[in-house]
């Protein structure tokens, strides 16, 4: 295992967060709608949204739709070429590209995944989906520098996209060596998704190994001053006890 724990216990408890992380962490929803992104972010295995310079014809979004369920059938080949002919025809859209990357990245071919990949960022460089998509390849690709940068460029795109907070977190604490700023973004995702298990086996971990303590829950505010009733006239008595 990547993670250095204090004794063996830790390292049994780690490992079971960390396998179930992997298993979600740096994958992806099966296919990319083109839509503008959601206020909030999605769930982990929710399909992502690509903020679009423009909304696309309805003519493209039913072609879309189509390419998609061919992709969520399981017919990659004739799904692969229906993204080609979307990607050309409609070359200010994002969407086709990442699904295209995704395809690619399933069958193994993983520098193509990175091409179109790195296409879909050029076309709609605010798409947080396209940089976390690419993220995740060059992580698979063993590049992993170059994927924290890809998962920080979809923070800059969108602070609340869950996902990008998960992936960086995974690689700058296996791959970079820098549990503190993997701690702060696990914490984050977490805030974001409101998972529990297995996350917080391994913030709880990386407390540990950082020396950062669980942040004190906010005292409850205390009780506004209860207000007198205002006299009835300067010479009639203040009521005692009474309040509003």
């Amino acid at each position: 295992m990547w993670l250095r724990l204090s004794n063996k216990a830790a390292c049994r408890r780690a490992g079971v967060a960390l396998a179930a992380i992997l298993a979600s962490a740096c994958q992806s929803a099966p296919a990319v709608k083109e839509a503008p992104a959601p206020k909030t972010a999605p769930a982990a295995d929710a399909v992502a949204a690509v903020q679009a310079p423009a909304q696309p014809p309805p003519r493209a979004l039913a072609e879309f739709d189509q390419a998609v369920a061919l992709m969520r059938a399981g017919n990659e080949s004739e799904a692969e070429a229906r993204f080609h002919e979307l990607a050309l025809a409609y070359p200010s859209f994002a969407g086709p590209d990442i699904n295209l990357g995704i395809l690619y990245r399933k069958a193994g071919r993983l520098v193509e995944s990175e091409q179109a990949l790195k296409a879909a960022t050029a076309r709609n460089a605010a798409s947080a989906a396209a940089w976390n998509e690419l993220g995740v390849t060059l992580r698979l690709r063993g590049q992993f520098p170059e994927a924290a940068a890809a998962y920080e460029h979809a923070i800059a795109a969108d602070a609340n996209f869950a996902p990008a907070h998960r992936n960086l977190g995974v690689v700058l604490d296996l791959y970079l060596a820098d549990p503190g700023r993997a701690l702060t973004e696990l914490e984050r995702y977490q805030e974001l998704s409101g998972e529990e298990k297995p996350v917080s086996v391994w913030i709880a971990e990386l407390r540990q190994r950082t020396g950062k303590k669980k942040p004190a829950s906010p005292a409850p505010a205390a009780p506004a001053d209860q207000a007198l009733p205002t006299p009835a006239s300067p010479t009639a008595p203040m009521p005692s006890g009474e309040s509003l």
